[in-house]
């Protein structure tokens, strides 16, 4: 389980390997995205608070990344944290996150990103439930929902 002390370590030291990398010009990005989808994953931005399809959807499922299909996160670590973005307590895998330091808008937070595409999450911060700690903030935009299949005949 990830602590605030290793997400720190990895945005100032250096993140995990990815298991793979998907690479693409920012011209094949916008063909692939919708124009919102494009400004929030490749130019970092962010959407309003409460806006997001997924703030309050608690599916059964993954969260992929919208730009190159990598899981993220599990349905099963998500909470409800009155933030207006969806929210999560860790990362499907350590390694699926990239974490970047952030000094935009005169703070400093941490910034997360696919580790597989580079494409802008959201921010991880040390305010989310126990036994972590941790809520990743992420913006709906950046996600796709892939909902677990019923079992049922």
């Amino acid at each position: 389980m990830l602590t605030w002390k290793e997400v720190i370590h990895f945005s100032v030291k250096g993140n995990l390997a990815p298991d793979r990398r998907v690479e693409k010009t920012e011209a094949e990005w916008s063909e692939l995205l919708s124009p919102e989808q494009f400004r929030i994953t490749r130019q970092k931005g962010t959407e309003a608070p409460h806006s997001g399809a997924l703030c309050s959807i608690h599916d059964a499922g993954k969260y992929n990344c919208i730009c190159c299909n990598t899981p993220l996160f599990d349905s099963t670590i998500k909470f409800s944290s009155s933030s207006g973005w969806p929210s999560f307590t860790q990362p499907i895998k350590e390694n699926a996150i990239k974490y970047e330091r952030d000094t935009t808008f005169g703070m400093v937070r941490v910034e997360v990103q696919c580790n597989t595409c580079d494409g802008h999450l959201g921010h991880v911060f040390p305010d989310g439930p126990e036994p972590s700690g941790l809520r990743y903030c992420i913006n709906s935009e950046s996600m796709q929902l892939e909902k677990e299949k019923s079992h049922d005949k």
